[in-house]
């Protein structure tokens, strides 16, 4: 079989070229990474979990007319996307306080917020994503105005869908990261949602105990990082009650079976 050619690598996912013109194969890894790649770790099957959650939202988000660049999961950690242009503007809603929210205006983790807050952050890694506004983005021609109103409206219809989607499980949806990009038609770019959503970009407390479900499990020291994953994908209905029976990652899975 060829080797098929990686287009590129990042933090928790590998780019390959896919089998037709404008298509890639998005690969989820089960590295973990926080505060900008300083901290490193591996949460075993959190590829796995990842790439089942993100096909569902996406899914979803495509049923009610929000245009994405998933087109379908392939296997256990991988699926096909158009390709595109990304924007470089890391996108975060936040709906409660928590994080460098917290942080850099002294609000108390877990205050809600008056109302639902995006910002703008540069996706660069050497100057760690800075916070920008819509001025900086404009000066520097990082997004045009036309597509920076789709972008801002495409976020707020995410998150309420999302918040939605997630109260209805019995999670409160705290922030979460979007990622978008422009697909080309000649001279006219059209702009749709990439990257993925996961627990990996999304803060996620359990509406009774606000219990972590996310990666600030990883990032605070928490522990059962892969427990809050599982517990996450089997509220939305991809797990079955009972774990165990679950397959996270193929080659565990063949070692126990002795194959």
């Amino acid at each position: 079989m060829a080797r098929r050619r990686q287009i590129y690598e990042g933090k928790a996912k590998i780019l390959y070229e896919g089998p037709e013109p404008g298509t890639l194969i998005q690969y989820f890894k089960d590295d973990a990474t926080a505060f900008n790649a300083q901290k490193k770790g591996t949460i075993s099957g959190k590829g796995v979990l990842n790439n089942r959650i993100s096909e569902h939202i996406f899914t979803l988000l495509g049923q009610i007319g929000v245009p994405t660049h998933f087109i379908r999961r392939l296997n256990m950690r991988e699926q096909l996307i158009r390709q595109v242009e990304i924007i470089p503007i890391e996108v975060v809603v936040r709906n409660v306080a928590a994080g460098t929210l917290s942080k850099r205006l002294g609000i108390e983790e877990g205050t809600q917020l008056p109302r639902t807050i995006v910002e703008y952050y540069y996706k660069d890694d050497a100057l760690g994503d800075p916070l920008i506004s819509e001025e900086h983005i404009a000066c520097f021609g990082w997004a045009s105005q036309d597509e920076m109103h789709d972008i801002t409206d495409m976020a707020i219809r995410v998150n309420d869908f999302m918040c939605g989607l997630f109260a209805g499980i019995g999670i409160r949806l705290v922030d979460f990261k979007l990622e978008f990009g422009r697909i080309w038609d000649n001279d006219y770019a059209r702009t749709i949602l990439a990257d993925e959503i996961s627990p990996d970009g999304c803060r996620l407390w359990d509406m009774e105990t606000n219990e972590k479900l996310d990666k600030d499990r990883f990032r605070r020291d928490l522990g059962g990082e892969v427990e809050a994953y599982q517990e996450v994908a089997r509220r939305l209905g991809l797990l079955p009650e009972d774990g165990e029976n679950s397959v996270l990652d193929l080659e565990s899975h063949r070692k126990r079976r002795g194959r």
